[in-house]
């Protein structure tokens, strides 16, 4: 099939653009894609057509306004100009006014509902008007898609409860984990590394990673949670998040007392060495569709410890994995003394258990879902056609 793909950035590190990614890499060679995105890492130049949409990429808000504007445009004169017509066109979320797969990473209209609670400065204000947005433009997309592709059924139920979305119009592709690659490899020399963050051997290391929006994905209790007495040995590892936020949580932690205990990594091309060198993970996030760094970080051998949201209660067993957190400063710090306080075998044996969880959300899966969904619609739209034309021919 001739297939056209809008997203912003098709790239590693980025949700719905590393989905994408293993997508295109993997089924290249099954059917033609044409993307049209501001950033794209070709994996198959050859086979793969990119458009590139210019438009800014920050602020967000300005990103969608500007995407939605070009991206149409974008598309018109290339059908103009090569004469192509495609059988699909797949866009991300509320990011694109047409298509008839929309593949869905998060419902802004649910976030601003039930979970965004501040709009402190211009990142606070900046942040709502881009979920206001979106959400705005949701009511109108979800109902005119063909198909909604989600990677939780938690997303899945509650796109068919804010947007009355029909369950047959909604399809489950979990989002692909790199198992193997996760994995910790037998050379990788675990104390030098955490050595070089300024962490010793004894020390119990907590890894929180995230791209940004560090007050959604709860930084801000976990600082708290790091202030009482019965975790003054715990240290904490911070990945992702721009410099300019970055120097706004150090301030925060410099103000509380507790710069020698938190290391900010910054973003990083690969976070697997950050996961390998801590002893669990976690991510008290108001919330998420799916978490992949959560899986991530499961499939690195971490315990979790995380609230029960969209995907991750597909992973996490309380007591088994991990432990089940609530959004509060004595929810955390009680997950924390317990998993802080475990013998060293048990805490190890929590990681395989992760591990194990994580295993069965692998590429493969992901890869033949998608290649079954598009077989699928292939055949309907084939269909289609016949029906077309023994109408035209009567």
């Amino acid at each position: 099939m001739r297939i056209a793909i809008f997203d912003y950035k098709i790239i590693p590190g980025n949700p719905s653009g590393n989905c994408h990614l293993t997508l295109l890499r993997s089924l290249s060679k099954e059917h033609r894609f044409t993307v049209f995105s501001v950033e794209f890492e070709n994996p198959d130049p050859q086979a793969i057509t990119w458009i590139r949409v210019p438009a800014p990429t920050r602020p967000l808000a300005l990103l969608f306004v500007a995407f939605h504007l070009l991206a149409p445009l974008m598309y018109i004169l290339y059908k103009i100009r090569t004469g192509e017509r495609f059988d699909l066109v797949q866009s991300v979320e509320s990011d694109l006014c047409f298509g008839s797969i929309v593949y869905s990473h998060f419902s802004h209209t649910t976030y601003l509902r039930h979970h965004m609670t501040t709009r402190r400065g211009l990142r606070g204000m900046l942040r709502w008007i881009d979920n206001w947005l979106h959400a705005r433009a949701e009511r109108f997309r979800y109902s005119a898609a063909e198909l909604i592709v989600t990677p939780s059924t938690g997303l899945a139920e509650e796109l068919k409860r804010d947007f009355r979305v029909a369950p047959e119009r909604v399809n489950v592709i979990a989002n692909p984990i790199p198992v193997k690659r996760m994995e910790r490899p037998e050379n990788f020399n675990r104390e030098n590394f955490r050595h070089q963050l300024g962490f010793s051997s004894s020390d119990f290391v907590l890894v929180f990673s995230a791209l940004g929006q560090f007050d959604r994905k709860g930084l801000p209790l976990i600082f708290e949670s790091l202030e009482t007495p019965s975790q003054a040995q715990t240290k904490l590892l911070v990945v992702g998040g721009e410099p300019d936020l970055i120097a706004e949580y150090r301030r925060r932690a410099d103000v509380m007392g507790l710069e020698d205990r938190i290391y900010f990594a910054g973003m990083q091309s690969d976070v697997r060495p950050f996961l390998w060198s801590g002893d669990a993970f976690i991510l008290p996030s108001a919330y998420e569709s799916f978490s992949l760094v959560t899986y991530e970080a499961a499939a690195a051998g971490l315990p979790i410890l995380a609230p029960p949201l969209n995907g991750i209660r597909d992973l996490l067993r309380d007591g088994e994995n991990g432990f089940l957190v609530t959004r509060s400063k004595s929810s955390i710090t009680s997950a924390l003394e317990r998993i802080t306080t475990l013998p060293e075998e048990e805490l190890k044996s929590m990681g395989h258990n992760a591990q194990r969880s994580a295993g069965s959300f692998s590429e493969e899966r992901f890869v033949n879902a998608w290649r079954n969904l598009y077989d699928n619609l292939k055949d309907y739209l084939a269909i289609q056609q016949q029906l077309k034309q023994r109408l035209l021919e009567h």
